[in-house]
């Protein structure tokens, strides 16, 4: 025991409050990223960019969801640096207020028809800004409830930031369902869209009292008491980390199967100019069960990986997801509704999540306590911008009257989730390294069989704190 509290910082842990405040933080956050999301798919080529041409609309709707993905570099260069000099609770409250403010903006956008191209424009600058917001979310709630949390459960508590990610897209989905069902189309294409974006209020209200109620986490604090905090933590991280970063670079182009499943399917299985013909309320139905059977499996695979370890889940995850893409396209392609639910629910809401629910706790232990949020947010906000123009790059690939596009797509997909697993192959294992060791390319994991027994063990972390269990 005694080694144990020498590796891990004393304070007290809240384990339970963070995952808590990380979820439903994370629900509300992604919600609305990703009705914007939605809507992009939906109703913004009509809406925001009318065209004669029906495949330059969607290319350009596609591609200001893109938009969002390329200030994430930016937002992640300034969030990560604010969450390892002022803390990781205080960037999370930044991310919340920042991303609510921009969504309920995008509800009260005037048209293209109103206002001509001056409506697109003011659609990319919050975009962008919803982009720079979110940018801090994944990195500062994992990393906050990664030093929250008891070693040998880490995996565990850290995969609830990506069941919140998942369940913020249920409620987002779930919020178009209704509305795209039972409003009349030009009803919803007037202004029925703009009710999930205004709804954003509440997320603003809701996700600042949540957040405020947890304490900084205890290893944070520990680098402040000792003067420790660097003041220019990026370049530190780039100095120090750069083969860790690239590699978490790599490993986040696993973002093109959510890309897939709910993006560009759901403009080729919707948008008229492909002629496949699914109605938008059926289609929306596919990534809701999908993520409802993502929100079981997340804590199952978080834990599996404090068993075995981070590199397996992701890599088997990365691959078997990969080639399941070519199966979903070609559901939709013949217009086969079941068939395209249960592929769905199988590559994204199944395998996929080997990956998902495993990186909230791989990519911030591959970094030291010091620059942690800085550099996991720059390195997966890069790799996920990356990915996140395949949208449109796909819609340029494989445009409307294209007859291979799920072999085109789909060979795509798997060269890009074989490459994020090969990056997994190389990384050194961290789920048995101790915190106060996590970013040092020569620490000692502990042994095995020790570490199985101290993972099962109700324990206090230091002297003087709160026992978090080990439930």
């Amino acid at each position: 025991m005694a080694d144990t509290d020498e590796h891990e910082p004393r304070g007290e842990h809240q384990p339970k409050k963070a995952a808590a405040s990380g979820w439903i933080g994370s629900a509300l956050e992604y919600y609305d990223f990703f009705i914007y999301a939605t809507a992009a798919s939906l109703v913004f080529p009509q809406v925001f960019f009318p065209s004669e041409n029906p495949t330059v609309a969607i290319i350009a709707s596609l591609a200001t969801y893109g938009v969002g993905y390329v200030a994430r570099p930016i937002g992640a260069l300034a969030l990560g640096h604010w969450g390892d000099t002022h803390g990781r609770k205080n960037v999370l409250l930044l991310c919340m207020i920042l991303m609510g403010v921009a969504t309920m903006a995008v509800g009260l956008l005037p048209t293209y028809q109103q206002v001509g191209v001056l409506a697109p424009a003011l659609l990319v600058i919050l975009r962008l800004i919803q982009g720079f917001a979110v940018a801090g979310e994944i990195s500062g709630a994992s990393t906050m409830i990664l030093e929250h949390a008891p070693f040998g459960r880490r995996g565990f508590f850290s995969s609830f930031t990506l069941q919140g990610v998942q369940a913020g897209q249920i409620l987002a989905a779930g919020v178009f369902l209704p509305i795209a069902a039972f409003m009349p189309a030009s009803s919803f294409s007037a202004w029925g869209w703009r009710i999930p974006f205004l709804l954003s209020f509440v997320v603003v209200i809701a996700g600042y009292v949540i957040r405020r109620e947890v304490e900084e986490t205890p290893a944070f604090a520990e680098e402040g008491g000792h003067d420790e905090i660097p003041k220019a933590p990026v370049v530190e991280a780039f100095k120090s980390s750069w083969r860790d970063m690239l590699r978490v670079v790599c490993m986040s182009l696993m973002n093109v199967i959510p890309v897939v499943a709910t993006i560009f399917g759901a403009a080729y299985a919707v948008q008229p100019a492909y002629g496949i013909g699914f109605t938008a309320d059926v289609y929306l139905w596919i990534p809701v069960l999908g993520n409802i059977l993502a929100v079981l499996v997340i804590p199952f695979v978080g834990n599996l990986s404090d068993r075995i370890g981070r590199r397996p889940p992701i890599i088997v995850g990365a691959l078997s997801s990969g080639l399941l893409s070519f199966a979903y396209l070609y559901a939709i392609s013949i217009h086969h509704v079941s068939l395209a639910i249960v592929v769905s629910l199988l590559m994204w809401g199944l395998l996929y999540q080997g990956y998902n629910a495993t990186f909230p706790s791989f990519y911030p232990e591959l970094f030291p306590t010091r620059t942690r949020v800085s550099a996991m947010a720059v390195s997966q906000n890069v790799g996920t911008t990356i990915t996140a123009l395949l949208p449109a790059t796909f819609a340029a690939a494989a445009p409307p009257g294209s007859t291979s596009i799920p072999l085109t797509v789909g060979t795509l997909t798997l060269g890009i989730t074989i490459l994020a697993a090969l990056a997994a192959v190389s990384a050194r294992e961290t789920y048995r390294i101790h915190l106060g060791d996590l970013g040092r390319p020569g620490a000692v994991p502990v042994p095995k069989r020790e570490y199985d027994r101290l993972r099962t063990q109700p324990r206090a972390h230091g002297r003087g704190d709160v026992s978090s269990g080990a439930s």
